[in-house]
């Protein structure tokens, strides 16, 4: 049995995303509402998420732009805070992402029970967030250290807005990240949270990464979801469960149920 048949007991899980609001310490925190505000909405969109049949959430500091790749403590601390107030609530395998700092979702994972995280663990890039060494050694021991190891590591091959440095191919970069780093799976994105992966790109990581989980990170929807779910292993999903499908809006259960429902159908036919 797969760790991933092991953690959602389901063929193509799809983990839904619960982004919670600016956090304090970031540039667009609420100081009106507070810690209440961002509770409140992650209640909302946890209940929203398994209403409409997730298998799984991933809870994140999506709305903390512009992005830290090492974190100041109060977001690690402030996320810890709503992850140990719902948790009574998460009835599905949930992980977390500290955007985008991978030793401190692997830190909250294990003071909240976390199964998984999602980060860019390897690789040097040119990023709209400035130059970001991912230092996957160091996190590799602290890991250890502080004994996460059955916390399931998400490493995002392909991120969001940022370009690697170095001239090397997509094949070659998934192979040798295999081999160094041990990963528990792969996801493959698009240019931003919503965009468009690029279905080549899936579909070379996949075919470069035998026995390990490939999942497709960004982009799926109505209209993508059979292609990317017959290539990918499971998928990671925002901005379509959303209202309209705008990043910025609220989790719509209906357009979750009628996503998961397209899901179940293609689920039936593997």
């Amino acid at each position: 049995m797969s760790w991933l048949e092991d953690v959602f007991a389901i063929t193509k899980p799809v983990i839904g995303m619960c982004h919670l609001p600016a956090l304090p310490g970031d540039p667009q925190y609420e100081t009106d509402g507070g810690m209440t505000a961002v509770l409140d909405h992650a209640r909302a969109e946890i209940e929203n998420l398994q209403r409409g049949g997730v298998d799984g959430i991933l809870i994140s500091n999506e709305f903390s732009l512009p992005y830290l790749t090492r974190t100041e403590p109060i977001t690690a601390i402030a996320m810890a805070r709503v992850v140990g107030e719902l948790r009574e609530h998460l009835k599905v395998p949930f992980g977390v992402n500290v955007l985008w700092d991978g030793q401190a979702s692997i830190d909250l994972a294990v003071a909240t029970g976390a199964r998984f995280v999602r980060e860019v663990f390897t690789g040097v890039y040119a990023s709209d967030f400035g130059l970001w060494n991912t230092r996957i050694g160091e996190i590799a021991r602290h890991r250890r250290n502080i004994g996460a190891q059955d916390v399931r590591l998400l490493f995002n091959i392909v991120p969001e807005a940022a370009a690697y440095l170095g001239r090397r191919t997509l094949t070659d970069i998934t192979r040798s990240t295999l081999f160094n780093t041990l990963p528990d799976g792969l996801c493959v994105s698009g240019v931003t949270a919503g965009a468009s992966t690029d279905e080549g790109q899936l579909r070379t990581v996949k075919e470069a990464s035998p026995g390990t989980p490939v999942f497709v990170n960004t982009g799926v929807n109505e209209r993508t979801v059979n292609d990317l779910l017959k290539i990918a292993d499971g998928a990671i999903i925002g901005t379509a469960f959303k209202i309209d499908g705008r990043f910025e809006n609220r989790v719509d259960p209906r357009r979750v149920e009628d996503l998961m429902e397209r899901v179940q159908k293609l689920r039936a036919t593997l």
